[in-house]
């Protein structure tokens, strides 16, 4: 987790020894927060597409940079949306778990929790490829 990312990360040589399967990047938020740079959330995605790693972007931060222009961006559903938006998230390969039950047993492929997604507010999420789904709460309608 890359957050709050407040200056560039250069994660190449852990990538290159397979020691992270995914990566979640985000700016910071709020009253003082510092700003977060295009170019070092998109040095990040490189280097995740380069070994097939899932990167996800998940928020701008309230101050987010540019082409050099800072844009203040105080709600999170429009940092969320923007991250989204930035094309800069990245689907890795799969990764595998080997999930089992309080005895040990296997759990079974259709006993699994499958998530699904509120057509509206979860169609611009940047969270979308690490979120485990909507859970139906009522709070986004």
């Amino acid at each position: 987790m890359a957050a709050p990312l407040i200056g560039p990360v250069d994660i190449e040589k852990y990538l290159t020894a397979g020691q992270i399967e995914q990566v979640l990047c985000g700016g910071e938020n709020y009253d003082g927060s510092r700003p977060c740079h295009y170019e070092w959330v998109k040095m990040l995605s490189d280097q995740c597409r380069k070994y097939e790693v899932t990167f996800d972007f998940i928020e701008t931060g309230t101050y987010f940079i540019k082409e050099g222009r800072t844009y203040c961006i105080p709600d999170k559903k429009t940092q969320s949306r923007q991250a989204f938006r930035s094309g800069l998230s990245y689907k890795g390969k799969e990764i595998h778990f080997h999930l089992t039950d309080e005895w040990g047993y296997d759990i079974l492929e259709k006993e699994l929790y499958e998530p699904h997604y509120h057509p509206v507010t979860c169609k611009e999420c940047g969270s979308r490829l690490t979120c485990n789904g909507c859970s139906d709460c009522g709070k986004c309608s």
